[in-house]
């Protein structure tokens, strides 16, 4: 007989993921006794009262493309939703509840409500609350596994959306504002392999992070464009960003990261003395920057080494 909680760290989680989808009905084909697996019914529920875009309801889902498109065509069978094209843009699908899905969703969520209550209901306060928060740090954790970080074209869509994003916050926080045509300029051309790279963190698709480096000569490259978005603060993107452009960069054969930051952006200040930078003295003019920071990157060993 297998043990209840498996010794490693995969068969625990296999075991988890085992009890959970018995525990919240997932194995059923009527989920909550709707005469719908859960696949069809978690779409209905994410179409929601004011319609989604198809290509945006399937990388929130993480779904196949035709996956997708068979679980609509069921829905719209049973007269519940409708899919047709945007009225703003013919090439963009939309999926809209009808009435009915409008009702059916409704009482998914009370049938949802329900089976919540259950899960809490047999057990003790302690119990409760010692529940809820585990559940809470394992959504946290099981959200930062979601974030996908990637080098990315500089020109791409969600490449430039992230660093739109990044200007308006540090408006926002310096208590001088921010001029981005003020600052040191990067060109799209400085963020393409081989002359340097861009990192794009996403989550169901929406950018929510990003980090860019500019190789020069003589071995180092200069770190630029830290950015985490509010919405995913506090699960490690920022280390992970600052990790994997290091490793990227050493890739392209940089011993040496500099980097600058504003006073205002504390926890960016923590975050690069926390990960090995030392201050120095300022190697270039930005005028947005107080603090230059430094790290000499390990060579890599073994295997991994690049052959002359």
């Amino acid at each position: 007989m297998r043990p209840l909680i498996d010794d490693d760290p995969v068969g625990r989680v296999r075991s988890f993921n085992r009890l959970v989808t018995q525990r919240i009905g997932a194995l059923d084909d009527a989920f909550l006794s709707r005469n719908r697996p859960l696949g069809a019914a978690r779409v209905l529920w994410e179409i929601g009262p004011e319609g989604a875009d198809v290509r945006a309801l399937r990388e929130r889902l993480d779904l196949d493309s035709g996956y997708l498109s068979r679980l609509l065509r069921s829905l719209e069978r049973d007269g519940l939703v409708v899919v047709e094209a945007s009225a703003d843009d013919r090439r963009v699908r939309t999926a809209r509840l009808t009435a009915a899905g409008a009702a059916e969703r409704t009482e998914l969520d009370r049938r949802s409500d329900d089976v919540a209550a259950s899960l809490l209901d047999p057990l003790s306060e302690a119990q409760r609350s010692r529940l809820v928060a585990a559940m809470a740090e394992v959504e946290r954790l099981l959200t930062a596994s979601m974030i996908r970080v990637a080098v990315t074209d500089p020109r791409q869509p969600g490449a430039r959306e992230a660093r739109d994003r990044y200007f308006a916050e540090l408006g926002r926080r310096f208590p001088e504002g921010y001029d981005a045509t003020a600052a040191i300029q990067v060109r799209d051309d400085d963020l393409t392999p081989p002359a340097g790279l861009l990192l794009l963190a996403t989550l169901r698709g929406r950018p929510v992070g990003c980090a860019v480096a500019k190789v020069h000569e003589g071995g180092w490259a200069h770190a630029k464009r830290m950015w985490v978005d509010e919405s995913v603060r506090g699960l490690g993107l920022g280390r992970r960003l600052l990790t994997t452009l290091e490793d990227e960069v050493r890739g392209l054969g940089v011993g040496v990261v500099r980097l600058e930051t504003h006073a205002a952006l504390h926890e960016a200040v923590g975050l690069y003395r926390s990960a090995g930078y030392r201050e120095i003295d300022p190697f270039n003019d930005e005028i947005y920057a107080h603090h230059w920071f430094e790290k000499t990157l390990e060579p890599v060993v073994g295997d991994d080494a690049p052959t002359a």
